[in-house]
């Protein structure tokens, strides 16, 4: 169960100062839309099972981004990333989930708030961790909070937070000639689902689904939980949809910047907290008529998360020199809104993981980097031996809980060399290598082929040059600090050693179901799937 709060969409009958003079065109509002676990399905992605006609105008009035990644698949890495413009890797603790931000990385959120622009936030923005600066005082990373009004969800598993009326109250206060920025941050379609919500509520059927992962069972019931997490999808784009109207209505919608996306993919096995397609790969679109030319284009380069910080910084008119942030790896999306043939168009992306989750021992996370190009994606995974969900005597506590991922364990206790268990909580080899046109859903590991040992090895040396430019500890033989940064929860500081000597410990992201009986001796070779 999520935490909850929400508000009561609010009317206005005077206009502020602010909608009466809009903001010079260079210099919008932003509102940047953030979905918690989200992949690339909508409409404008051609995904007939989940309807996002909010999603589906921006990508249609602005750009629609076929090819953007988030460097860590997990939610508070990821959201530092987008925060700081700087791979998880180079950001000290802030490259695990549950951390202690360190005070030395700043965000836009933190810039805009200093150089006086109006900045708020519903619900999640950084997070969850402890973000306090260098006196110990709580960060506002994504501004003032506004989480007042309520509404009755359509689910219990849905926050009660009021999104769009949220936004609203944001807009009255926001009176001036400041520019504005607000971050939505919602919790869907993050678990718990009410099982059975996408058929009896969204009016769906189970024949909807077109394409089920190859890494997952296909049967009704996971398509049905497909369907849950549709529906949640669906109930974010509904809060985007009445946030766009009240632009419409205040006259601010074409002198704003809006950032639609996710954190990272679905919470599903193999997709959230991992490093593959299904975890790293996100929606992404955005609309500013005064800033981006061609509107209606699809963009077909590789974007990072990297990428969004100077992007917001530079619409801002804000140099970097000037915000103190640390030094970025990313990129503005300048060139991109303005269609420049002369824009620096990339390649390829790196994504990469650490502890992703507790329940492994003396805290030890699943460390991995990779690169993704148009050809694949290249993996390298530095501890093998680890387990990639965590340790199934603890409840592969680094995928949540759901429908798909209990069918997945039941069937493996019922059938050991199942090949659903191996793909998504089974031990993985040292190097992974998958080739999307002719294995789109990566289950058919070719790091051992020797067809194409020659497009890995490029990709790869790509990679660890990067990454070593770039200062990872992973490459400088200091990736252990990973390990050592301390957990942000100290409940769960040692949990594995905690829990084996028979603490009772609190994992509500987990059911009991999911914990195996006795630690496994997994027998079979690390899957070369």
């Amino acid at each position: 169960m999520r935490w909850l709060a929400i508000l009561i969409l609010t009317g206005c009958t005077l206009k502020t100062f602010a909608e009466e003079k809009a903001q010079t065109p260079d210099r919008p509002n932003i509102l940047f839309a953030i979905a918690d676990d989200w992949s690339p399905h909508a409409g404008a992605y051609g995904t007939k099972w989940v309807k996002t006609p909010a999603f589906d105008r921006i990508a249609r009035e602005g750009l629609v981004f076929d090819r953007a990644y988030t460097p860590n698949a997990k939610c508070a890495p990821s959201r530092a990333c987008l925060l700081t413009g700087r791979n998880s890797w180079q950001l000290k603790e802030a490259a695990n989930h549950i951390c202690y931000f360190p005070s030395e990385f700043k965000g836009w959120g933190e810039v805009l708030a200093e150089k006086g622009w109006n900045v708020g936030y519903t619900q999640k923005g950084w997070g969850p961790g402890s973000a306090t600066d260098a006196d110990g005082k709580a960060r506002l990373m994504t501004g003032q909070a506004f989480n007042q009004k309520r509404a009755t969800p359509p689910t219990p598993e849905i926050s009660e937070i009021d999104y769009a009326a949220n936004f609203t109250a944001f807009l009255d206060q926001a009176k001036g000639d400041k520019p504005w920025c607000f971050w939505y941050g919602a919790i869907e379609p993050h678990r718990g689902y009410e099982f059975g919500s996408g058929i009896a509520k969204g009016g769906k059927k189970i024949s909807d689904i077109d394409h089920v992962p190859a890494c997952w069972p296909d049967n009704a019931d996971v398509r049905t939980d497909m369907l849950d997490y549709a529906y949640e999808v669906e109930h974010f784009d509904n809060h985007l949809a009445r946030m766009i109207a009240e632009l419409e209505k205040r006259n601010l919608l074409d002198n704003t910047l809006i950032i639609v996306t996710s954190d990272h993919g679905m919470p599903f096995p193999r997709a959230k907290g991992n490093a593959y397609e299904l975890a790293n790969h996100v929606p992404l679109a955005m609309r500013w008529p005064g800033g981006i030319k061609d509107s209606g284009r699809r963009i077909d380069e590789f974007i990072s998360f990297i990428d969004i910080a100077p992007t917001i910084l530079d619409v801002a008119k804000i140099p970097w020199k000037d915000s103190s942030m640390a030094p970025t790896s990313g990129q503005s999306l300048r060139g991109v809104f303005e269609n420049r043939s002369d824009r620096n168009m990339c390649e390829h992306v790196l994504i990469g993981k650490e502890r992703t989750d507790i329940g492994r021992p003396n805290d030890g996370g699943y460390p991995t980097r990779g690169i993704i190009t148009k050809q694949g994606i290249y993996l390298k995974n530095f501890e093998p031996t680890r387990w990639p969900g965590g340790n199934p005597e603890t409840g592969y506590l680094d995928c949540d809980t759901g429908k798909t991922k209990s069918l997945i364990l039941q069937k493996h206790r019922n059938y050991p060399n199942d090949r659903s268990w191996q793909l998504c909580f089974g031990r993985r080899p040292a190097e992974e290598f998958y080739l999307f046109a002719s294995d789109p859903d990566c289950i058919k590991n070719l790091a051992t082929n020797e067809e194409h040992s020659t497009v890995m090895k490029t990709m790869r040396g790509t990679m660890l040059a990067e990454l070593t430019q770039q200062g990872d500890p992973r490459m400088l033989g200091k990736g252990h600090v990973f390990d050592e940064y301390q957990h942000a929860n100290k409940g769960h500081v040692g949990f594995y050693e905690r829990f084996m000597k028979g603490e009772k410990l609190q994992t509500g992201w987990v059911l009991p179901s999911d914990y195996e009986k006795e630690p496994l001796d997994q027998t079979v070779e690390p899957t070369k799937q």
